[in-house]
């Protein structure tokens, strides 16, 4: 198959940026500025989830930084009978942590921060654990920091509530110790790309 001479945007980033929503919505009727030919080729990829029984996917592809086709492919919700469409809201969950440690990695670049500062720097409800806590800690899971959904549980909070960065950023400062001094070693952690997303 011919390479397109244009990116693909994949729906994790689409739900990553919502205020491109509108944007992408009203570029599914501009699809003029894309050769008909390759919509067609990627009409094609997504053929065998372009149907009502099975959940499919949803993407945009941008010229210089300009969206000129989205589509969803499929559907939403099954039980429901919503189909994919480019306003489609993804809960992408982890998928999103690449793209905060490269917003993080691009602000390092501009000088405006370190991978070597302290968290406490940018979040100062957070209790001070006699060990800093610096983001690098956070983006490699070795900061020593309880996961967020671990203390939520313990908090009697269910899957299905609304919880929101305040929420974690509440439970996050109430903790009193660390599971283990920042950097000795590795425990996957939510709570530490929630902080770098604050950043």
């Amino acid at each position: 198959m011919k390479t397109f001479p244009v990116r693909l945007l994949a729906c994790a980033s689409l739900a990553l940026f919502p205020a491109s929503f509108s944007r992408v919505a009203a570029a599914e009727t501009k699809t003029a500025a894309l050769d008909p030919a390759i919509i067609r080729q990627i009409d094609a990829v997504f053929a065998g989830w372009d149907n009502t029984r099975s959940p499919g996917a949803t993407i945009a592809v941008s010229r210089h930084g300009q969206v000129v086709f989205a589509r969803g492919y499929g559907m939403s919700n099954l039980e429901h009978d919503v189909p994919l469409t480019p306003g489609s809201i993804f809960h992408v969950a982890s998928i999103s942590k690449q793209f905060t440690a490269a917003a993080v990695q691009l602000l390092a670049a501009d000088g405006k921060l370190s991978w070597s500062d302290d968290i406490r720097r940018y979040v100062p409800e957070l209790p001070d654990y006699g060990h800093t806590i610096t983001l690098a800690h956070l983006a490699h899971h070795t900061s020593g920091l309880r996961d967020q959904w671990t203390l939520l549980d313990w908090a009697g909070w269910r899957d299905d509530d609304l919880i929101t960065e305040g929420d974690v950023l509440k439970i996050a400062a109430r903790q009193k110790v660390l599971n283990f001094a920042p950097g000795e070693e590795y425990a996957y952690c939510n709570t530490g790309y929630t902080l770098l997303a604050v950043v």
